[in-house]
């Protein structure tokens, strides 16, 4: 992602989760991070993060679909807040102004913050280093204020970007297992999902053409599907969310199955 102009975008939305099929949270073997929600489900989530978040009509507002889906008659009761930059490592954010209650416009504070770094963090020591520094001030600030840190493994990129490589999703996938068990975070594997997708569906289209790195509409689609399953402990499959017709019944079906599957994986479940 390039480092452009700085956009903040702040949306707030309500949901919560419904009753479907509940995913147990049974310990994941060899390292994976074990936290998760606590059983009932976040009310008030913090988005931070940077393009990833903002592209496609921004990812909570297509979380929030799946939710309010699941369960209409809850729409209103959780609060969504997105605060983006793009380009941005997590550096780029004040966290503490961010959490300050009704600074955003959510009185309360937050009870789950998700942070995405930049996507070519771990590729560099430097970069994962401050990676690691600033998750750990974050979450000293999101727990001082009774939160949750959740972190959001961003996917490879893919050509005809210049980062692309066959181990990228390899060295994203461990620094955001690394620094989540290290803290106690949730760690969402969007990244894995992506790659899952990409493995029974060669020729889906999951980035864009033009770089290579931003996800496509169902890109973000299927990282909506991985922050559901990975939040709430529930499946999206049989989800009637589509973004008005959209995404294709058939992919939307594709793509919860990947997130399913992909959560239920990580997870060891």
């Amino acid at each position: 992602m390039r480092i452009a102009i700085i956009a903040i975008l702040l949306a707030m939305s309500g949901c919560v989760s419904a009753p479907q099929q509940q995913l147990s949270h049974t310990p994941a073997t060899q390292g994976s991070p074990v936290n998760q929600s606590p059983a009932d489900g976040p009310t008030r989530i913090l988005f931070v993060g940077n393009s990833y978040f903002y592209y496609n009509n921004s990812l909570h507002n297509h979380v929030r679909g799946i939710i309010s889906a699941a369960d209409p008659s809850s729409e209103k009761s959780l609060e969504f807040t997105s605060a983006t930059i793009g380009g941005a490592p997590l550096a780029y954010h004040n966290i503490q102004y961010l959490l300050e209650p009704g600074r955003l416009g959510t009185k309360q504070p937050f009870d789950v913050v998700i942070l995405a770094g930049n996507s070519t963090d771990a590729l560099s020591d430097a970069a994962r280093a401050s990676f690691r520094q600033k998750v750990i001030e974050f979450n000293a600030e999101i727990m001082k204020r009774g939160g949750k840190t959740a972190l959001y493994m961003t996917h490879a990129h893919v050509k005809p970007s210049t980062s692309a490589s066959p181990d990228m999703i390899r060295k994203v996938e461990d620094m955001y297992v690394s620094v989540g068990n290290e803290v106690g975070a949730i760690v969402i594997p969007v990244g894995l999902a992506f790659e899952e997708a990409y493995r029974q569906r060669p020729d889906i289209k999951l980035h864009q053409d033009y770089d290579g790195s931003h996800p496509t509409l169902n890109g973000t689609y299927l990282a909506a599907c991985v922050v559901y399953a990975s939040l709430y402990g529930k499946s999206p499959v049989g989800n009637t969310y589509d973004y008005y017709g959209k995404v294709d019944k058939e992919m939307a079906t594709f793509l919860q199955k990947v997130a399913d599957e992909t959560v239920r994986k990580f997870y060891g479940r």
